[in-house]
């Protein structure tokens, strides 16, 4: 019942902020990142992306799979950090259902590119920072923790395994 919790929780973050930097190990041991638009999250948690199936990305998730996706949001005050395992995938059907016009600014030729392949990531932790209050609750909030000296409540957050 917890991971069914934590999978929605998960879910309803991701798709709210949908962007993230995908971080992946390059061949020198080195952090590599760069923006990526979530294509979807599926009900198992499984998150996915769309890419070149010869990209850098790719070589590197291919000698070593454990990645980090880092979600912001500073306008809504919604932070995610996710930690799984990723894998390239062929899949026809999934890159149909999750195909958006936006796709083809990367795939010109749209699902007929032979380059398009999909990255699964498959969580296996996550943490998440809130605080949906507005910009203005949030600064009123961190002057009154300074003036009368009170550590800043910053909102939801929570650790997540699955």
């Amino acid at each position: 019942m917890k991971n069914e919790k934590n999978i929605a929780l998960l879910k309803e973050k991701v798709e709210e902020v949908r962007i993230c930097m995908l971080t992946t190990l390059s061949a020198k041991d080195e952090f590599s990142s760069r923006p990526m638009a979530t294509a979807k999250v599926e009900e198992d948690g499984s998150i996915w992306f769309f890419t070149n199936e010869y990209s850098l990305k790719s070589k590197e998730i291919s000698k070593e799979n454990q990645v980090t996706l880092g979600y912001s949001s500073p306008s809504a005050n919604t932070y995610i950090y996710v930690n799984g395992t990723a894998e390239l995938v062929d899949d026809q059907a999934r890159k149909e259902a999750y195909f958006s016009p936006a796709v083809k600014a990367w795939f010109p030729e749209g699902l007929a590119d032979p380059r398009l392949i999909l990255i699964k990531v498959s969580p296996e932790t996550a943490e998440y920072w809130d605080s949906s209050s507005s910009k203005m609750v949030v600064l009123f909030n961190m002057l009154k923790a300074m003036v009368i000296g009170t550590q800043y409540d910053e909102g939801e957050h929570d650790k997540l395994n699955f």
